[in-house]
């Protein structure tokens, strides 16, 4: 390879979540972590450099969007997934979760029910039922290894709802949707008036075989009826620069969402955020690929030494990006004891699967965006730990 994915960047120190928020967490030092969805690699030198230049100018005032930005991203939204957008129709804003918050506050009202399919990231429960609406959720079967949505359950809670937030790629569970399936959900969405806020963080980081489908793109109601959040910050491991996005075909609902923004100026993009979007997306295509090639290769060996050492254990296989989901439930612990077992007999730090929400009990989450001796570390102390258990 071209970079260099083995090399070992220390962080501690560098006031990272990951490893500086590690004891606030977990309750000790002595401990891998392998949690927050960040990676341990070093952004692609495109970044860095952008960077570079920019902080070589000594003051850092008030900026405007760089130019590259919208051309950058409405390239390569159509190089990877073959969506035609205008530039008018991309806008900023400063992370996921708050992109969802501001659409839940938008387009939702106080009381209105929005629908969920757990396990799933976190935030979305929280902010929902934090802004007042409540939470119905439609559960997804985990069928041989890989989550199913129910669609019975599914139609019928979308009658109640106002609005959906769909994960696509799936985060813990790594599921790529398909064609079949977000049209699916669309159709349903669309006849049940419940507008769709599809988070596609992960879409730039799926594996071999897969591909992500935007779901704007499945049908014209789709497009109509629906909010797109994308980010470089996964794909290149930027996420502290805060340099999401949103795309929007129709105009109605643009014009209501950007509106929102613009009255407490959420839509006003930091300085370093939209010049390095620009620069990864321009420049870093082969650091990404490389790097998702390492990334599967981590994959294949935390399953085939699950595999061949910890029986009671086994996982779902993502089809994207760098979490692993780890079923324990067969070691028979309750959630509490389950998450003591790993930290304080394995002294590896994952997410707790409950903090996904329905069936993500008995689950524990890995990340294993690292150089691969730390995930050999963290699997060989996980071994340990079982063989004097188990």
């Amino acid at each position: 390879m071209k970079y260099n994915f083995d090399e070992i960047i220390p962080r501690i120190g560098t006031d990272c979540v990951k490893y500086d928020g590690a004891e606030n967490l977990f309750g000790t030092t002595d401990i891998l972590p392998m949690w927050v969805a960040d990676m341990d690699f070093s952004s692609p030198p495109c970044v860095t450099e952008t960077l570079r230049r920019r902080v070589e100018h000594p003051i850092y005032g008030y900026t405007f969007t760089s130019p590259r930005w919208k051309p950058a991203i409405k390239r390569w939204v159509n190089h990877r997934y073959g969506w035609e957008i205008d530039e008018e129709e991309i806008g900023f804003v400063g992370g996921i979760v708050p992109a969802l918050s501001f659409a839940i506050q938008c387009f939702t009202k106080v009381g209105d029910k929005v629908l969920i399919q757990p396990p799933v990231y976190h935030p979305y429960h929280n902010v929902t039922r934090d802004l007042g609406r409540t939470v119905v959720t439609n559960p997804l079967k985990l069928v041989d290894g890989e989550y199913k949505i129910d669609f019975n359950d599914f139609e019928e809670k979308a009658k109640e709802c106002s609005m959906f937030l769909l994960c696509s790629p799936h985060n813990p569970g790594g599921r790529v949707w398909n064609r079949t399936e977000l049209a699916r959900m669309a159709e349903i969405c669309v006849r049940n008036n419940v507008l769709v806020i599809s988070d596609e963080i992960h879409c730039d980081m799926t594996l071999k075989g897969y591909k992500h489908i935007p779901f704007a793109t499945v049908s014209t109601e789709a497009e109509e009826n629906s909010i797109t959040l994308m980010a470089a910050s996964k794909s290149f491991n930027i996420a502290g620069l805060k340099s999401s996005y949103h795309i929007i075909k129709n105009s109605n609902l643009r014009n209501r969402y950007c509106e929102f923004l613009s009255r407490s100026e959420q839509d006003f993009a930091p300085l370093f955020a939209t010049e390095t979007v620009a620069a990864a997306y321009e420049e870093g295509e082969e650091w990404l690929e490389q790097m998702m090639e390492y990334v599967e290769e981590n994959v294949n060996y935390v399953e085939e030494y699950i595999k061949e050492n910890l029986p009671l254990l086994s996982m779902i296989r993502p089809q994207a990006s760098f979490l692993v989901f780890i079923d324990a439930s067969k070691l028979e612990l309750p959630q509490e004891k389950l998450v003591e077992f790993f930290i304080n007999e394995a002294k590896v730090g994952m997410n707790d699967g409950s903090m996904f929400g329905e069936g993500g009990e008995g689950f524990m989450r890995m990340n294993v965006g690292c150089p691969r001796c730390i995930l050999m570390k963290a699997m060989k102390q996980i071994k340990e730990a079982y063989d004097r258990a188990y």
